[in-house]
């Protein structure tokens, strides 16, 4: 049996058309446009960014890796979402405690 064959069985199944029509599947799927959002804005000015949400967000998906293994069966598809936010929102924090903190950032702004 080809490897392909192999493969569109497996999707085509009844196991994987089950679990393709649970919350355990739709949930991180919709849940995925926060890290797309945040990757999305890595390359935005960091003026945008709101260290507050930002940090709330970092202990959101924190909190959410651990619930994602916690759960049983584990859904490796939430921890995936939230590891790619976690990856994306530590980015946007450093980015937002450069622009504001940083000495560098502070000698090229002209003073007032």
């Amino acid at each position: 049996m080809s490897g392909f064959k192999k493969f569109t069985d497996f999707l085509f199944s009844k196991q994987s058309l089950r679990y393709v029509c649970t919350t355990h599947f739709w949930g991180p799927v919709s849940n995925f446009g926060i890290p797309v959002a945040a990757v999305l804005d890595l390359k935005k000015d960091p003026d945008l960014i709101s260290g507050p949400m930002t940090a709330s967000l970092i202990g959101y998906s924190l909190v959410f890796m651990r619930y994602s293994l916690a759960v049983s069966p584990k859904n490796y598809l939430l921890f995936g979402c939230h590891f790619v936010n976690e990856i994306a929102q530590l980015g946007q924090g450093f980015r937002w405690v450069k622009h504001h903190y940083s000495s560098e950032t502070k000698a090229i702004e002209p003073s007032t």
